[in-house]
């Protein structure tokens, strides 16, 4: 359960807030939520992010160089409005316009639209884009009603690095239409969470059982089963992903994929590698080269008990963009530089010239 707050209804801004005051060499505060604490270069696309708080380090710990240019943070599992959304986009566009990005939740939807709207409106020139790669939420020919879960962090990435490398906003919306559609993700859980306040679960999974597909926010999964082993969880969810490729990948033998084993609250590290362990070793079983593998809390669900899978497919050009620009491990402060402070050379020491004097 959450245990640490205040007035429940001020939880989110309080921790916005210091969010903002532990990470300020990287981010800085608006309103509505953060930007990087540099400008985004004059001319550069930017990639404004956003949802709900109670995932942290989604959506504010996202910001920075090689990930987004501003975040959007709204209440407790709640969409930002529309006005938060416009604020933040104002503040990171540096006149290539905005792309705004989120996960496929209807108020999100209806408000990153309305916020893409007034932004259009004011003369800035804005797209936006639904990352929906949550298998468990809808069949593949129901693709576009998918949840958007930890599948954000790759598509986030793919974008903003498109973006870095001064790609023009429509073409920078098209590489995330890509990556998203070669982002799979799967999960189960063991628990729900509680929120700030409440005295009971926002919802409950049986003893010694788990439930298959569960959402984020407690939303239906596809069913429950016996709580597995480290080595069973791990089978069930890169069986389920290898079951559903996309269209252009007809064998996962030879393929590269980016690797995300995210842990959504309660589930510990020494967890998360124990499964990661079996993880890498049936994908390598598949003939599947891992690139650029995460295994943490990346998109969590306070004091929720779970873990999902996600697998981005890459071809040899998303390689280069994952690589180039991958921030430091550490996404909770996202970089505004380039992974921190860098260590002075040390000066090297020259002996004084002495000019030979002649007829000695």
């Amino acid at each position: 359960m959450t245990r640490l707050f205040n007035d429940p209804a001020a939880f989110a801004d309080e921790a916005l807030e210091g969010f903002t005051a532990a990470h300020r060499r990287w981010v800085r505060p608006v309103t509505g939520g953060v930007v990087r604490a540099t400008a985004t270069p004059a001319g550069q696309v930017a990639v404004v992010i956003g949802g709900g708080s109670g995932h942290y380090p989604a959506f504010s710990g996202l910001v920075g160089r090689g990930l987004a240019h501003g975040a959007a943070v709204g209440n407790v599992f709640a969409s930002p409005s529309a006005r938060q959304i416009h604020s933040v986009a104002t503040a990171a566009h540096g006149g290539g316009g905005v792309l705004l990005m989120y996960g496929n939740y209807a108020g999100d939807v209806l408000h990153f639209g309305q916020a893409a709207e007034r932004l259009a409106a004011d003369g800035i020139e804005a797209r936006t884009f639904a990352v929906a790669d949550d298998i468990s939420s809808a069949g593949p020919d129901e693709s576009a009603k998918r949840r958007g879960i930890a599948g954000d962090l790759p598509v986030f990435k793919t974008a903003a690095a498109a973006a870095e490398q001064g790609m023009p906003l429509a073409e920078v919306l098209r590489v995330a239409e890509r990556a998203g559609a070669r982002t799979r993700s799967f999960g189960i859980a063991f628990s729900g969470c509680t929120l700030p306040g409440a005295d009971h679960p926002l919802f409950t999974v049986p003893e010694a059982r788990m439930a298959v597909g569960l959402g984020i926010h407690g939303e239906p999964g596809i069913g429950e089963d016996d709580l597995p082993t480290a080595d069973e969880a791990a089978r069930l969810l890169v069986d389920t992903l290898l079951k559903e490729l996309p269209e252009d990948v007809a064998d996962p033998a030879g393929q590269r994929a980016a690797v995300i084993l995210n842990g959504l609250g309660s589930v510990k590290y020494e967890e998360l590698f124990v499964v990661y362990r079996k993880v890498a070793a049936l994908l390598g079983d598949a003939g599947v080269e891992i690139v650029d593998p995460e295994v943490g809390e990346l998109v969590t669900s306070f004091d929720m008990a779970g873990i999902s899978l996600t697998l981005t497919w890459l071809d040899d050009r998303r390689t280069r963009r994952l690589g180039r620009l991958a921030p430091d491990r550490r996404h909770r402060a996202g970089r505004a530089g380039r992974g921190g402070p860098r260590r002075r050379r040390p000066r090297r020491r020259t002996r004084p010239h002495r000019r030979r004097g002649r007829g000695r």
